[in-house]
């Protein structure tokens, strides 16, 4: 069997989703697991607003399976709320791996464009960083707010300085969570994570 996708813990129980493989298929398709929950996009539409256990849960998972993507040579190139996925089992799930990069297809596929603009870090187009998109999101779900603002397709960030402490916006922030999203979310990327 394979899995496509990741999620924290071994194979069988850790949430990977599980690609079926298919004998003698009558047409190019692919089939998975199903999985009951909701994306956290799903999620910020009913509350707005996580709390810090809820986010940390979120953001501990989806960074060991992160980990473990970028590990195996994969990038994801579009890491946002509504590509993460929380079972009923409590799993986060990373979805759609459409614009995922292995190192194995042509160049222009890498040089494509990818990812969504309010999640891709400051050096836009100089290639997708899933972490700082992850930690885009995890302020997001804490604060209520991107740390940018919206970034349309067509625009380039507003990236004049750093954004504010996810603590002035939400006092009950620990410090330490507060240090490590503003590492996340650093403007300039050697200030920033370099892995999961």
């Amino acid at each position: 069997e394979r899995y496509a996708g990741a999620s924290p813990g071994a194979a069988g129980d850790a949430g990977f989703v599980r690609v079926h493989e298919l004998t003698e298929p009558s047409a190019l398709y692919t089939v998975f697991d199903w999985h009951g929950g909701r994306t956290l996009e799903q999620m910020l539409e009913a509350k707005p607003r996580a709390s810090v256990a809820e986010g940390v849960e979120m953001a501990s998972q989806v960074a060991q399976a992160l980990g473990r993507m970028h590990r195996l040579g994969v990038i994801h190139r579009d890491i946002k709320p509504g590509n993460l996925h929380r079972g009923d089992d409590g799993r986060w799930r990373i979805l759609d791996l459409g614009v995922a990069l292995s190192g194995r297809e042509p160049a222009a596929q890498r040089e494509l464009h990818a990812g969504t603009p309010s999640y891709i870090n400051p050096e836009q187009w100089d290639g997708a960083s899933d972490l700082y998109a992850l930690g885009v999101t995890l302020y997001r779900w804490l604060t209520g707010r991107l740390p940018y603002g919206e970034i349309e397709p067509y625009q380039t960030g507003r990236y004049r300085q750093d954004p504010p402490h996810a603590s002035r916006l939400r006092p009950d922030v620990p410090i330490w969570l507060d240090h490590l999203l503003a590492k996340a979310v650093a403007r300039d990327a050697r200030h920033r994570f370099e892995t999961a």
